[in-house]
């Protein structure tokens, strides 16, 4: 931070006075959505209990809040760009204080499908405008990097908290408490982004087009339903049918971008090969991530038998390693190259993946720890100088724009993550037999969710409990192993393909006059 203080070079007025305090209110932003979503992988074993949801309403309750998202993001971006980010952000953020509070007393699985949905609604106004307001803030690009690299290490630390926190309160109190400490985050940064934030938007946007709006949320949510059916329950006319109509709407949502003369979004972005490869890395990187993710506290937690507070403090090490690496990035970006810098992440993560193919129900903490590590330090140098690419390659006045495509790559590669791993280990777990004897309504709960396994021993006979819980275990294991497994591949060639995507790409360097 000295370093940079002592850039004489760069004009005063390029460095807006109270900078890094309006930074810190956006990140609270993303500790927001960053808490909410790891927290819930904790509250599953407690929320299976309670709610008693089937299977496939398990994965709905996991997946439809990034679903959401993804369908409008693009939408909610260029909404920012028109109507102002700082208005669209505070409005956004009150509105996700208040469906978490709907969320935390859901009492039937659809309820909580449904607080899930809304709150996802009000999570795509929060992300796309945190990136656009740090890209209109920091016009020096070192300094934009450091910004970039701290609000990516803080979505990590969110991960770290979430858990941590999650974990308290699950040790003391219902489930529901964790979407409660969504509200005092909220309130700080209402209150404080309202001073500190200053306004920015498009100064010509145009119209915002609603054909567009709903082209791009069919299209999103009939594609990602279309693959999480397919890889759930096979092939079937409803999931064909989906799946063409989503295919569809965004074919005819690109070709009317490519028509209106003030466009929802820009094709025009993708022409830039590093913003279309930075943007392909985000989305297959989480694809591969998100399955293991979502899954891994249930193994902690249903088949090592660790509490809540001990499986938030065991996933530790990938929060640390992200924000290490997030904070490091732009300077090894500019050191050595921006591909090697990614290419590196992405293929450490792949090969992190792969060693949790080896993992059993007995292996012990320091070869889990060190895999998180890894995924933690890959995923921290990837994401950081990926986003910084997308930032640097637009004009601020699309600021938002490009923010919303970078998170949809996002969100769109944890809903297809999740789906397609999830129904990986899902399909696996379904596999293992009854101990012979078991009653008929305990093996059909036991075969919903692993969750639901531990639930259906309750009253059976110790032996027969024993032997049923852990045949569930063992083919959850499996599951996890062959997720992993599919996972490791699609980062690995991930990270091949950014080798040749993003050959030449560099962050700029000179200060950014505007």
């Amino acid at each position: 931070m000295s370093r940079i203080a002592q850039q004489v070079e760069t004009p005063n007025e390029l460095r807006r006075p109270g900078r890094w305090l309006a930074l810190a209110v956006l990140v609270l932003a993303v500790l927001l959505v960053a808490i909410d979503a790891t927290v819930l992988g904790l509250a599953t074993p407690f929320l299976t209990e309670d709610l008693e949801p089937t299977g496939t309403q398990l994965l709905w309750i996991g997946d439809i809040y990034s679903f959401v998202i993804a369908g409008l993001l693009v939408s909610m971006g260029s909404l920012g760009d028109r109507i102002g980010r700082k208005k669209l952000l505070l409005c956004g953020a009150t509105a996700f204080g208040a469906v978490s509070v709907l969320n935390a007393y859901a009492h039937t699985p659809e309820m909580m499908i449904l607080a899930r949905a809304l709150l996802g609604v009000a999570g795509a106004t929060l992300m796309p405008s945190t990136l656009a307001l740090i890209r209109n803030l920091f016009h020096d690009p070192r300094e934009r990097s450091l910004a970039i690299g701290i609000w990516g290490a803080m979505a990590s630390a969110g991960a770290a908290v979430g858990p941590v926190v999650g974990g308290l309160l699950l040790e003391h109190f219902w489930w529901g408490s964790v979407f409660l400490i969504n509200l005092p985050v909220m309130a700080i940064l209402v209150v404080v982004g309202a001073r500190t934030i200053p306004e920015s938007r498009n100064p010509a946007p145009g119209p915002w087009d609603l054909v567009s709006v709903a082209l791009s949320f069919i299209g999103m949510i009939g594609v990602v339903y279309a693959i999480k059916e397919l890889a759930a329950h096979g092939p079937s006319w409803g999931t064909v049918l989906a799946g063409l109509g989503g295919v569809a709407a965004l074919c005819w949502f690109v070709r009317r971008q490519l028509t209106l003369p003030a466009p929802l979004l820009d094709m025009r972005l993708f022409h830039h090969r590093g913003f279309s490869g930075a943007v392909l890395a985000d989305l297959l990187t989480i694809l591969g991530l998100s399955g293991l993710v979502f899954f891994l506290s249930q193994f902690l937690q249903l088949v090592q038998g660790r509490g809540p507070l001990e499986a938030g403090l065991a996933e530790l090490p990938a929060a640390v390693g992200a924000v290490v690496a997030g904070l490091l990035a732009g300077r090894a970006a500019r050191r050595f190259s921006v591909r090697s810098v990614v290419t590196g992440g992405l293929g450490a993560i792949g090969l992190a993946l792969a060693a949790v193919t080896l993992i059993h129900g007995e292996t012990a903490y320091p070869l889990i720890g060190a895999v998180l590590l890894v995924v933690g330090l890959g995923a921290g140098f990837a994401f950081t100088v990926t986003s910084d690419v997308i930032l640097s390659s637009v004009p601020k006045e699309q600021a938002g724009s490009a923010g919303a495509v970078s998170e949809t790559a996002y969100e769109l590669g944890a809903a297809l993550g999740i789906a397609l791993l999830g129904s990986v280990v899902t399909g696996a777990y379904q596999t293992f037999e009854s101990p012979a004897g078991t009653p008929p309504a305990n093996a059909a709960a036991a075969h919903e969710s692993l969750g639901g396994a531990v639930e259906a021993t309750h009253g059976l006979p110790a032996q027969q409990a024993h032997a049923l819980l852990s045949a569930a275990q063992d083919s959850f294991v499996e599951g996890l192993r062959l997720a992993a497994g599919v996972g490791a591949a699609v980062l690995l060639a991930t990270a091949v393909a950014a080798w040749f995507l993003l050959r030449g790409q560099k962050l700029e360097d000179g200060i950014v006059h505007q």
